[in-house]
């Protein structure tokens, strides 16, 4: 699979390819009857960047929160909260001629064969596109759709999240608004140097250890350097990457138990955000 990785034509025909055989097989919307559950829709999104000054390749291009949202410091897909009555427009418009949808090779099949998955699937896309255009200005028209991934549960939160894949293309800058520190990209050949994945041991603030019952947990995470800096992937952002990676290129990461420790610590903020903004 790493020839893919030198052919973007032929990786994007190849995801697009794999994530609709694996949607045939089962539904990318979760069977749960748990009403209380909150529905976002992030973007996985990718791309051709140079990172440290190397020719461009496929990367994964992901947000790092803020101060000012819960979950600060996290790397995240972008993406958010749906909303319903914005959404639903934006879900019009993408079904017109040369929309990221309509230009999806199976979107007319879906319609016609997986009408409900259909629906949603509309609604969420345009609920990830929006969120894409607040958080980073993605430009929508500039983004191929590839698929749906599987959904995710938070852990901490009562959120649903709905990853939808896209790759970007002809816009080389993004302008990040006050929900994000910066924008990483991650080569997606640096996912599969399996030295780099290790184990995140988070201890918990009073509050949250309190509520958990314990003083820390431990998590799967990838570790990314770049520019002299470091940067952890973990939660379930990690767990999507994962998902992406065992689907489209079959690859595992290493056991958890044979993982390196490193630690950390959670802000009391983690939860709320230092200006109380209700994010996910």
């Amino acid at each position: 699979m790493l020839e893919l990785l030198t052919t973007p034509n032929r990786l994007k025909r190849h995801v697009i390819t794999v994530l609709e055989k694996r949607n045939r097989k089962e539904s990318f919307l979760p069977d749960t009857k748990d009403n209380s559950l909150l529905a976002s829709s992030v973007l996985f999104l990718l791309g051709m960047y140079d990172v440290n000054g190397n020719r461009p390749e496929p990367c994964l291009i992901l947000n790092k929160r803020s101060v000012q949202v819960k979950q600060s410091g996290d790397l995240c897909c972008p993406g958010g909260s749906m909303s319903l009555k914005i959404d639903r427009t934006m879900g019009k418009i993408l079904r017109f001629p040369f929309s990221p949808l309509v230009r999806w090779p199976y979107w007319q099949r879906w319609k016609i064969k997986r009408p409900k998955e259909a629906h949603w699937l509309n609604l969420l896309l345009a609920t990830s596109l929006r969120e894409s255009f607040e958080e980073m200005r993605l430009n929508p028209l500039m983004v191929n759709f590839l698929g749906p991934l599987p959904s995710q549960r938070l852990r901490m939160f009562k959120r649903e999240i709905f990853p939808m894949t896209g790759w970007v293309t002809c816009q080389r800058r993004f302008f990040p608004n006050w929900e994000v520190e910066k924008i990483v990209c991650i080569p997606l050949r640096a996912f599969l140097n399996r030295t780099a994945y290790a184990r995140y041991r988070i201890f918990y603030p009073c509050r949250l250890k309190r509520k958990f019952k314990r003083k820390f947990d431990e998590f799967p995470c990838f570790i990314h350097q770049t520019y002299g800096e470091t940067e952890i992937l973990w939660g379930v952002t990690y767990q999507i990457v994962i998902i992406f990676l065992n689907t489209v290129l079959n690859f595992k990461p290493p056991r958890a138990e044979l993982l390196p420790v490193i630690p950390g610590t959670l802000e009391e903020s983690y939860a709320t955000g230092n200006n109380g903004n209700r994010q996910y």
